[in-house]
């Protein structure tokens, strides 16, 4: 029994492979020369060998190491429909006994060629790699996850999220687990509130076929987000193995949910205008191409949850993503709520001490009150912080790691991917009724007048 893998990667042509899928496993590959693995590239393009191995190339850049270079040696492309079941079954007959599918397709092909998969006999081995959404709602996640139920165990289903890749939300659980300073607070006891936060300085890139169809709500938060919540709020779990790791996650997005029942209060929607961004011109929304101004698609998302549990009732958790704000700012910020009793002789603010989590560069921040200098009776606040770095390996290579190596804890489970439909789906309901008012803001602005200010 050999223990290399074929990594068959679907929609091989595509910009996901060659921007991200291929540099991370040129990366994986440079630190960890011993993964055997063959690239197979296929999809409805037609494509050489010598193209395909050119495209790979050119997607590892130069100064690869020798294993990354046996894998660009032996690559090769096969042209096929991944949606038909004869195809597949061509692909998969010289794809080895250990074969993984990576989806580098939009959804609804992905889902497709998931329904094509059940008419062909898989090797026992076979992991199948999605990438999100997974679904457009709770009844197709669950329509999916009926038939890849046919094809595989859960456990070797990756719905793959690569935040959950990114070295600082794995960071986050060693300083709340490992720390005696976090572990015991880490409750409503002493947190105020929680805001989890995706800005980006970059408009829409060209992704109007997908982006105008989806908009902050979805592709972020439902996507991504509300992961990265289930990692804040989770029970400490016994290991940090699959199942362990994965049930805490899973209680913890049962448990969530918007804020009061209530999404007209408990969320805010806007999309850009034209504006400017570092010196660069971005079109008014609805001028950009292919985008429907009908839609009314947000490009700017905010909504407030709660998790229903002893450790987090009255905490609201603010999850925000918008497109073509001021500056790229990543971040999971707890605010603790100040002491219970200050003693009468200090002046000064006494403020909660903020703990916070940058994504990218990954910094962890603690900011206290500390008194001294001139006046010693006198608060005054400092910082205190670390410089994490980027982690041993980039997200997309985080998850190919985990994808070759057949460890599924940091894949999104099945009845995870269902929950997160679950619990944006008022907020979906209010904003398609109008219940919700789509604002407006500048292209390089911190977001609309009006709205609260986020810490």
């Amino acid at each position: 029994m050999t223990d290399e893998r074929t990594l068959v990667i679907l929609g091989a042509t595509g910009d996901l492979t060659s921007r991200l899928l291929l540099p991370a496993l040129a990366q994986l590959l440079d630190a960890e020369p011993d993964t055997k693995v063959r690239l197979v590239g296929a999809g409805m393009d037609a494509e050489t060998d010598a193209a395909w191995r050119s495209r790979v190339k050119a997607a590892f850049g130069e100064g690869v190491g020798a294993a990354a270079s046996a894998v660009v040696k032996a690559t090769r492309y096969v042209q096929c429909d991944i949606t038909a079941t004869k195809d597949l079954t061509a692909l998969l007959a010289d794809a080895g006994e250990r074969p993984v599918l990576y989806f580098a397709v939009p959804p609804a092909v992905a889902a497709a060629a998931c329904r094509a998969l059940t008419g062909v006999t898989l090797p026992a081995e076979t992991i199948l790699a999605l990438e999100k959404p997974f679904g457009t709602d709770q009844h197709s996640a669950e329509q999916l996850n009926a038939v890849l139920a046919q094809l595989l165990p859960e456990q070797q289903i990756f719905r793959v999220d690569h935040f959950l890749g990114r070295s600082m939300v794995l960071n986050m659980l060693g300083v709340r687990f490992a720390n005696r300073v976090f572990e015991p607070v880490w409750s409503s006891e002493n947190v105020a509130s929680v805001t989890i936060r995706y800005d980006e300085s970059l408009g829409l890139e060209g992704r109007a076929g997908y982006y105008d169809k989806a908009g902050a709500l979805e592709d972020m938060i439902q996507s991504h987000l509300l992961q990265v919540l289930a990692f804040v709020a989770m029970e400490p779990p016994a290991t940090l193995g699959e199942r362990d790791l994965r049930d805490a996650t899973g209680a913890a997005l049962r448990a969530t949910h918007v804020w009061d029942d209530n999404a007209v209060h408990s969320s805010r929607r806007a999309r850009y205008t034209a504006g400017t961004i570092d010196g660069t011109a971005l079109p008014n929304y609805v001028d950009e191409p292919g985008v429907d101004p009908s839609r009314g698609t947000e490009t700017l998302a905010e909504a407030v949850f709660e998790v229903r549990t002893a450790r987090w009732e009255g905490v609201p958790f603010t999850l925000r993503s918008g497109k073509a704000m001021s500056a790229r700012l990543a971040e999971v910020v707890l605010r603790f709520k100040p002491v219970h009793h200050l003693p009468t002789g200090f002046s000064g603010e006494e403020q909660g001490s903020v703990l916070r989590f940058s994504l990218g560069p990954d910094v962890f921040c603690l900011d206290l009150n500390v008194n001294g200098a001139a006046d010693p009776f006198s608060l005054s606040r400092a910082t205190m912080h670390a410089e994490l770095g980027e982690g041993a390996l980039k997200a997309y290579a985080e998850v190919l790691s985990s994808i070759l190596s057949g460890d599924a804890a940091l894949a999104v489970r099945g009845d995870a991917a269902e929950e997160c439909w679950r619990i944006v789906q008022p907020v979906l309901d209010a904003w398609r009724r109008g219940d919700v008012p789509l604002d407006e803001y500048p292209a390089g602005s911190t977001g609309p007048d009006g709205w609260p200010p986020l810490g």
